[in-house]
This record gives C-alpha cells, sequence and structure tokens, in this order.
C-alpha cells in the first residue's frame, strides 16, 4: 500500500483524498512499531473504507522525537486530524495504540464515530525486563517480544521478518512508548466512552490477556467484544484476514455510510 506525507506525518493511506461515501479508520500502531504494522488490514479494507496508517512522531519514517505520555501522542494525532480534516472517523489502537485510542474516545469523543481497541487494556503496567532488555540490546528486546508476542504455532520466518522490519525504532523512542503505557491507567475512566466500540482480544495473548479486553468490553457502555482463536498479542499480523473480517463487519453497523 502506499506511504504517502499528510504534513509531517507518513500516512499509510488505501485512497486520498478520503472518499464521503465511506466511514475512515485511522489504524494506531503499537510502542516501538510504525504504520506498516497494519498493511494487510489497509489493504482488505481498501472497498469498504478510507484507510490510513500513521507513523507516530519518532516512529517509522519519521526523524522527530518520540513521547512518553499517551496524552501527548493522543494529542497529535487528534492536531493531525484536524489539520487534514478528517471527518469523524474511526480510531483502531493497537496496545499503546489502543490506550491513545482509549483517551481520544474519553476526552474528544465529538471528533470520532467509533473506536476499535485490539489487543489492549485499560491498564498497561510493563515489566521491568522490558525496559532492562530495551537498555541493555535492543535486538535481543525485539526477540524477547517476538517470543511473548506471537503465538507458538504462528512463528515463523516471515513473521519474524515482518516484525524486525516494523520494529526499527530508535531505543529511546521504545523506552518513551513503554514508559507511556506503563503509566497508562484510565480504569475508572471507560464508563465515559460513549461511541460505538470493538473490542478484539486474543485466546493466547500473553501481554494483554483476554481478562483485559473482557473488562473493556464491560465498562464501555454498548460495546462487543471479539476474541481471535490461535492468535497472540499481534493478532493483527498473526491472523490478519480475521481481525480484518471483524474490523469490516463492525464498520458495516456503523450507521451513515456505504457497506
Amino acid at each position: 500500500m502506499p506511504m504517502i506525507r499528510l504534513g509531517k506525518w507518513p500516512a499509510m493511506v488505501s485512497q486520498w483524498p478520503p472518499d464521503p461515501a465511506f466511514n475512515t479508520i485511522i489504524f494506531i500502531h503499537g510502542a516501538s512499531h510504525c504504520a506498516s504494522f497494519w498493511v494487510q488490514q489497509v489493504k482488505d479494507l481498501s472497498g469498504s473504507a478510507n484507510c490510513l496508517a500513521v507513523d507516530l512522531p519518532g516512529h517509522g519514517l519519521r526523524s522527530d522525537a518520540g513521547m512518553s505520555k499517551i496524552d501527548d501522542y493522543a494529542e497529535c494525532l487528534l492536531e493531525f486530524i484536524e489539520q487534514n480534516q478528517i471527518v469523524r472517523p474511526i480510531v483502531c489502537g493497537l496496545s499503546m495504540g489502543g490506550a491513545i485510542a482509549q483517551h481520544l474516545l474519553i476526552n474528544h469523543s465529538r471528533h470520532f464515530a467509533g473506536g476499535i481497541l485490539c489487543n489492549t487494556g485499560a491498564r498497561l503496567k510493563v515489566t521491568p525486563k522490558i525496559f532492562a532488555a530495551i537498555e541493555a540490546d535492543y535486538n535481543a528486546f525485539v526477540k524477547m517480544i517476538y517470543q511473548f508476542g506471537i503465538a507458538p504455532e504462528n512463528r515463523n520466518p516471515i513473521l519474524w521478518q515482518k516484525l524486525m522490519a516494523i520494529s526499527s525504532c530508535r531505543p529511546e523512542v521504545a523506552l518513551g512508548d513503554f514508559r507511556a503505557c506503563d503509566a497508562f491507567d484510565v480504569m475508572d475512566q471507560l464508563n465515559g466512552i460513549e461511541k460505538p466500540v470493538l473490542v478484539v482480544t486474543a485466546e493466547k495473548d500473553l501481554l494483554t490477556p483476554v481478562k483485559y479486553g473482557s473488562y473493556l468490553a464491560q465498562q464501555i457502555k454498548g460495546a462487543s467484544l471479539a476474541t481471535v482463536a490461535g492468535a497472540g498479542h499481534f493478532a493483527p499480523l498473526e491472523k490478519p484476514e480475521t481481525v480484518s473480517g471483524l474490523i469490516e463487519n463492525f464498520i458495516k453497523q456503523l450507521p451513515g455510510k456505504a457497506p
């Protein structure tokens, strides 16, 4: 899928400018990753929605500094949406990206038509082993994330190469990302989300277990919950067709746009 620049934001897009007949989905990657994480979803959903996957500050094709607070990433993304006049998008994020999506839905709901929260939680405490691994040997950290993030039956050389490619992040940016996750906690604010929400979790997710997604779905009024069988933390990479199908079914249920 093509990458374009929208101001200072590199973005992978299905089409630009957005077709007003369709919903627009903005995909937000997780800690230490980049827009390319979502390449299969952008491709699969290009006939159903306007799809944009963006590189957050410090990630992917960006050489600027990353951030260490979810709030700051969220405010940057809101600025991006306003600058590019993207009307009421659906925000879709994985892990740290899901935390950013929650912040936006809680604090800036009028800008959004709904949200998709993938492999994430309302609180994202980080084990000290991750910080130590990043500081000691970034490549070893990526290997550790691969082992914990991908279900054993899905591990293969192609998926390893994909994870390596999307993890080309400066160590200081990755540290900031995980500090942002570690400080994130909106467990008592979820009842403030009033937009339609799909929560996607995965059967074998060790980093944000199924119970995290179940809590989100219980606390967010009207939220729907789907669990991807045979997948770990990186379900959109491991089971791309399944995740794309869940997202497509969700957006078809939203009012006011063509299916």
